[in-house]
């Protein structure tokens, strides 16, 4: 399906009808824009189609959004320099590129939204929109320059990159400080990039894949457009520790913004469970695994977290090692080392604060100092690649390297040796390509790194192919080798589990690493190059692209099941989802029935449902037992307060209502009358098993501060809600594994609440109690004809189970009305939900007035 928006866009910008046909595999070179002459000839194979297509209409859609577009810009100057004019291609080493390329056209029809590298002229935008859009299906996003440069050089490199690599601003020299300012064009650009995407969008049909920190507020505005836009984000760059991220000033921002996607993808499981960490720490969320699959319940949306790494185009590189200009560099690097009986170790890296260049550096000075046989064997190719950002810190980094390259070389230099060679000025793909061919061993010692994907360029090389194996000397059918000293703070280290893994801060172990790699046995680096190449070649860029797409539209799945609205202003916007048949419990609604019904039973959760989970002081307020007594005094109605709390503590909260029905510590005692005895729903328990419990609870609570024991007649519970969040819900998730194995000869279950691991007789249960009072009011002649049963969490959910299905069976009158309502938006068997414990309170007054119609109106909130 085309998107009206798209066609719009098109007859603009052509004054023509549209006609949409499938790009071209080979896509011209070079496009010239106001009818100027390329330089490429005039070849019909390519020619972009202009045919209309059935088959692009049938392939889903898919827009990449990035900071940058995966396209070349060049100005050119023709009569005489009176006009300017643009020619564009391809930029054929952007990942965003690659992705489209491992996607293949036959299953996805890929767009692009991004900035070009270049200015253009408010006079020129126009018509590079159009032929940006008819030829490479590009949006190009024009930024002025002042506006460029406070968002990407101010608030995106100046404060949130140096944080995401945990460098925090403790002085003016080290990171930016906050500047709202500079914050606010980075919203102002978010902005100008959702309104781009708006233009060619079809929000029922397309994903939007969205990538790198550059647009991190990106997902809201698109999220407040279009509720069900089906929307996917890629974070390059690390994410840093709750600590460390939770200095920003716009923490919230941030993170709510990333949490109206639908999925969310990492390079590791580090920068993943960082961000899960910032989730439940700010915001108490918590985290399930399902068959593999993380997912974050938000507001009734399943977030999907996804960490995957992402691979080289294995097509493109090998394209290049085939090259006859790279055999040629080859050839020229082979006589520069090799032929000259140099080994010749390699760094390829920006040059930027945190590539550790330095450190590589004073390694390899370390290991001439303390292995003089190394001398004048040894040389360090370092090639140092221009930086991306701008400021005091690249010059500062690029003096030190200059002057630490001096002095090693003055000091263990000699006449036609040189152990480090500095490479400064750009070199093109194919040249660097042939240095990592050569290099016996590629470092890579930066202290802190998203990704880094030139050991898998490295390996590849080393893999080589006919020719340069015979260049090299190498047999053809020989294995391969090569060798890698990796910093393990990099995206890439652990999957490349035979590189000797380094911290680059201790400048002895780099040394003796580099050392290592020098003397290993060529099988062993054989093995390890084999085991690498498995990998690398197995896990391309395609692979990445597919594997992501696939999570995303299996995300999406269920949106077209959901009712959906938005919440909150600005940044603070998010979207409810709940299921079509799950709605607010209106309270006009409930309170007619309840004034038309004669059979009534209520069956009320405590914790969390009357009282608040967060108030220290736990007892029932003075307003909620008046109401309860109303409630009860009522002979139509069948009031039970059902929680996990002992008989002894709900018998004194609740005694001034006699006609309470009590049911304490998960219905295992029930009582239905204050003069009446307690009973059992089950026979009475051996409760030997806490002997066994209570010596494993008591070690997890010594060794978790904020932690408790809740000890019941029939039950042990271990609290953790005063707990630090993550370790409190690590220890959980570590106790009741200890707890089912030390328990599973003994009659019980351990289940995981709220803040809570409880070990109870087996067949305890709420649901227990919502069965035992259908079936009395059943055989007393009086089938219930009102149930509203509220709760808040999986311990009231066996409530609401037997209810809903008392419905098929006779247990209740054949027209009854059923309520059961949980507390919040959240999936539940439940059918309704309130928001929180103050609305159910109005409610249950509301209900109490009908009763007895004196009652006190109950305050509103304020």
């Amino acid at each position: 399906m085309v998107s009206r928006s798209y066609s719009n866009l098109l007859e603009l910008a052509t004054g023509e009808s549209p006609s949409f046909g499938r790009i071209n595999r080979q896509i011209p070179r070079i496009v010239t824009v106001a009818g100027l002459i390329s330089d490429v000839d005039n070849d019909p194979s390519e020619s972009v189609s202009s045919e209309p297509s059935s088959s692009s209409t049938s392939r889903d859609r898919i827009i990449i959004v990035a900071n940058e577009l995966p396209i070349r810009a060049h100005r050119i100057s023709g009569n005489g320099g009176a006009t300017t004019n643009w020619t564009f291609s391809w930029d054929e080493n952007s990942l965003l590129l690659q992705l489209k390329d491992g996607l293949g056209d036959d299953d996805f029809e890929v767009f692009y939204v991004g900035c070009l590298k270049e200015d253009i002229h408010p006079n020129e935008q126009d018509e590079v929109s159009q032929i940006l859009l008819e030829t490479f299906k590009c949006v190009p996003t024009f930024l002025t320059q002042d506006l460029y440069t406070r968002y990407y050089h101010g608030f995106c490199k100046q404060q949130l990159w140096p944080l995401f690599h945990y460098m925090l601003p403790l002085s003016p020299d080290l990171g930016g400080r906050f500047n709202r300012p500079l914050w606010q064009a980075y919203v102002k650009v978010n902005k100008i990039f959702a309104d781009k995407i708006m233009e060619v969008i079809n929000p029922e049909d397309d994903f939007v894949w969205i990538h790198d920190y550059h647009l991190m507020v990106l997902p809201t505005f698109l999220r407040k457009r279009f509720n069900r836009v089906k929307l996917g984000f890629f974070l390059h760059s690390p994410f840093p520790s709750s600590e460390i991220y939770r200095t920003l000033p716009i923490r919230e921002e941030l993170l709510r913004a990333l949490l109206n996607s639908d999925l969310i993808g990492f390079h590791t499981f580090d920068y993943a469970r960082h961000f899960l960490s910032c989730c439940s720490r700010m915001f108490g969320l918590t985290y399930e695994s399902k068959r593999g699959y993380i997912g974050i319940e938000y507001y009734g949306r399943t977030i999907s977290i996804k960490i995957l790494p992402v691979g080289i185009h294995m097509g493109q590189l090998q394209s290049v090692l085939s090259l006859g200009k790279t055999e040629e560099k080859v050839s020229e690097v082979i006589k520069q080392f090799r032929d000259r009986d140099r080994i010749m170790l390699l760094g390829v890296d920006d040059m930027d604060i945190f590539k550790g260049i330095s450190l590589k550096l004073l390694a390899m000075e370390q290991l001439l100092m303390t292995h003089p046989e190394w001398e004048g064997k040894v040389v360090l190719v370092q090639i140092a690649n221009p930086a991306r950002g701008r400021g005091k810190d690249v010059k500062e980094v690029r003096d030190e390297m200059k002057a630490t390259v001096r002095r090693i070389n003055d000091t263990f230099g000699r006449p036609g040796y040189e152990p480090i060679v500095l490479i400064e000025e750009p070199l093109k793909f194919y040249e660097r390509i042939a240095y990592y061919t050569v290099a016996e061993c590629c470092l890579v010692t930066a202290v802190r790194d998203g990704m880094n994907l030139i050991p898998y360029e490295y390996i590849v090389s080393r893999q080589g192919n006919d020719k340069l194996d015979k260049l090299m000397g190498w047999e053809s059918s020989a294995p391969k080798k090569s060798m890698l000293v990796l910093s393990e703070f990099i995206g890439c280290s652990p999957s490349l589990s035979g590189a000797i893994r380094v911290n680059p801060w201790n400048i002895d172990a780099v040394a003796d690493a580099m050392e290592c790699a020098l003397e290993m046995a060529d099988a062993e680096k054989q093995l390890r190059h084999e085991k690498h190449f498995r990998y690398v070649s197995t896990h391309d860029v395609g692979y990445w692209a597919r594997s992501f797409l696939q999570d995303l539209e299996r995300t999406c799945r269920d949106h077209v099941r959901q009712r959906c609205w938005g919440i909150g202003f600005g940044l603070s916007f998010r979207v409810v989802a709940l299921d079509l048949n799950f709605r607010k419990l209106a309270m006009e609604h409930i309170i007619s029935t309840y004034k038309r019904t004669k059979s009534r039973a209520i069956l009320l959760d405590y914790d969390g449902t009357l009282m608040p989970q967060a108030s220290i002081d736990k007892g029932p307020t003075s307003k909620c037992l008046e109401t309860l007594d109303t409630l009860c005094r009522d002979k139509k109605n069948t009031v039970f307060i059902v929680s996990a709390k002992t008989r002894k503590t709900l018998a004194e909260w609740f005694g001034p209502c006699e006609k309470l029905s009590i049911a304490a510590e998960h219905g295992y005692f029930i009582r239905l009358k204050q003069d009446e005895e307690w009973e059992t729903s089950l026979p009475v328990a051996d409760c030997c098993w806490k002997q066994i419990v209570q010596p494993v609870m008591k070690l997890y609570t010594e060794t978790t501060d904020g932690s408790t024991i809740e000890d019941r007649e029939t039950a042990l519970g271990w609290c953790y809600e005063d707990a630090d969040p993550d370790f409190g819900s690590c220890q959980a998730k570590e106790l009741l594994d200890h707890l089912e194995s030390v328990l599973a000869n003994e009659p019980v279950t351990v289940k995981s609440g709220q803040s809570i691991v409880e070990v109870k007789p087996q067949g305890v249960s709420k649901g227990l109690v919502a069965k035992r009072l259908l079936s009395a009011m059943q055989d007393k002649g009086t089938p219930a004809d009102f149930v509203l049963c509220i709760g808040d969490d999986r311990s009231d959910e066996d409530m609401f189970k037997v209810i809903s299905s008392s419905m098929a069976g006779p247990s209740v009158a054949p027209r009854a009305e059923i309520f059961a309502c949980t507390v919040g938006k959240k999936p539940s068997k439940a059918k309704y939900y309130l928001d929180d414990p103050s609305e159910i309170a109005r409610l249950m007054h509301g209900l109490a007035s009908v009763s007895r119609p004196n009652v006190p109106p109950y305050p509103s909130p304020s």
